[in-house]
């Protein structure tokens, strides 16, 4: 799969994972083209059998991206147009075709994020931000408008409805340790160890079947997407058919033939911030091939 028609991205591919780099300078202002180019970067991704994670960074050390360049907002027409029937065709599609692709999305910032930036990647599954540099915010209000691109309605369910009052009508910044608190993003984690920690996962979960990662994924969409019962008998579902599949059943079978439950592999410990940090299962992988 080429990944070289893109021009606001570097892409390389390295053990399952895709790790993009943003680079649109002067400082990343997200904008239609870097729309159209995350589109194209989402059905890429979703298409190639080879990428089980995808990791977005920037080129940039201080804005992860800007926000939405509001020249292009100026230029709108005066009269609003009617409510849509259906998010297809608008940048909710893009953002949506991340949340629920089979693969998993990672966002590292380390500089800013802000409007609809940080609407972006709050479709990923998962935000790390660094201490003391991170810096994320809607601050549409300041300009008179409000957040366009999920932001009004991903941020309540992710934090509730006071703390999304404060994010939104508030429009200021959040650093990395407040966002963590209030649930905004996964952790927030020092320089030295921002990088360290996110390829250490993002290795970790693309050395695991890409069939379960992926059926993992929607089980837990199910879990945020449906009313409680119906998720409970589609978890349900989407275990017998994990533990029915091929790949389950030979890493099921060499775990205990390799002493899996015993008290010494049990008592592994992986934090995933050590420099040397394995992934315990990986021996499984090299057994496969």
């Amino acid at each position: 799969m080429s990944y070289d028609g893109f021009k606001l991205f570097k892409v390389r591919v390295d053990k399952g994972v895709a790790f993009v780099t943003i680079d649109n300078p002067p400082m990343n202002l997200l904008n239609m083209q870097m729309i159209m180019e995350f589109g194209m970067l989402a059905t890429t991704v979703r298409n190639d059998d080879n990428v089980r994670v995808i990791v977005f960074d920037s080129a940039d050390p201080d804005f992860f991206i800007a926000h939405f360049d509001v020249q292009g907002l100026v230029v709108m027409p005066d009269e609003a147009a009617p409510k849509k029937t259906s998010i297809e065709g608008t940048v909710h599609s893009i953002n949506e075709a991340y949340r629920t692709m089979p693969k998993i999305s990672i966002a590292k910032v380390e500089g800013v994020v802000r409007g609809g930036g940080f609407e972006f990647i709050q479709s990923f599954d998962m935000i790390f931000g660094e201490k003391g540099k991170a810096i994320f915010a809607q601050p549409e209000i300041g300009v008179g408008i409000i957040p366009g691109g999920g932001g009004t309605i991903r941020i309540p369910r992710e934090v509730g409805r006071r703390r999304a009052m404060e994010i939104v009508v508030g429009g200021h910044d959040f650093p990395a340790e407040t966002a963590e608190l209030y649930g905004l993003i996964n952790r927030a984690l020092p320089p030295d160890k921002l990088t360290l920690y996110v390829e250490n996962l993002a290795y970790r979960i693309a050395g695991f079947p890409a069939e379960s990662i992926a059926t993992a994924k929607q089980s837990v969409l199910a879990g945020v997407d449906l009313p409680l019962e119906t998720a409970l008998l589609e978890e349900q579902y989407l275990f017998g058919q994990a533990v029915a599949l091929p790949t389950s059943k030979a890493r099921m079978k060499m775990f205990l033939s390799l002493e899996g439950q015993s008290r010494e592999l049990e008592a592994n410990i992986n934090t995933l911030l050590d420099e040397q940090e394995e992934n315990p299962f990986a021996i499984f992988e090299e057994k496969e091939e």
